[in-house]
């Protein structure tokens, strides 16, 4: 029987957005397909009500947010990090705890560091963590897939856009769905 957090809900999902900003994303690989997936995903999750929690590390250096997401984030704030991890940013850690929710949907670069970091510690904490793989990257294909399977054996549920956002509608008949259908068209 399946353990009641391996499936997202509305009710009980965030969407944590990590660092993808400036020249740095664009060098990810598979960039623009991996940025057209988070476009996708803020915009449906903003749709069905789920909170978007956006982190930037360093934007003074890194520069902010590439502006395709920056779009989609409109009226929220990023919240500018120096740890890898968003947990051990205080702001982030603070913003996480306050939602209440358990089950994290997490996208964003790179895989292998700020992603990993996040989605251990994160582990530690007993969230339920989904790791949106169509919406993650590293530099290399490598890097990218080494933070992935580390995250699959820390107990991360592996996912992609499309899956997730099925599991959080459950039913054609949800308000969302010709919404949310359409973006992934």
């Amino acid at each position: 029987m399946a353990h009641t957090l391996d499936i997202p809900s509305i009710d009980d999902s965030l969407l944590l957005v990590v660092d993808v900003q400036g020249k740095l994303a664009r060098l990810m690989h598979e960039s623009e397909a991996m940025i057209h997936q988070q476009q996708i995903l803020i915009e449906a999750c903003r749709i069905l009500d789920v909170p978007v929690i956006w982190a930037e590390q360093l934007p003074e250096k890194l520069g902010p947010t590439v502006p395709e997401l920056a779009d989609k984030l409109e009226g929220l704030k990023p919240s500018a990090k120096s740890s890898f991890g968003c947990w051990g940013d205080k702001n982030l850690n603070t913003a996480i705890r306050r939602g209440g929710r358990k089950q994290i949907l997490l996208c964003g670069i790179e895989t292998h560091v700020c992603v990993w970091q996040t989605a251990a510690a994160l582990r530690r904490e007993d969230y339920s963590v989904h790791l949106i793989c169509d919406a993650v990257s590293s530099r290399s294909a490598a890097n990218r897939e080494i933070g992935i399977q580390r995250m699959a054996s820390a107990g991360v549920h592996l996912s992609n856009v499309e899956m997730a956002l099925f599991e959080l509608m459950v039913d054609a008949k949800h308000p969302g769905f010709r919404d949310v259908t359409r973006l992934l068209k």
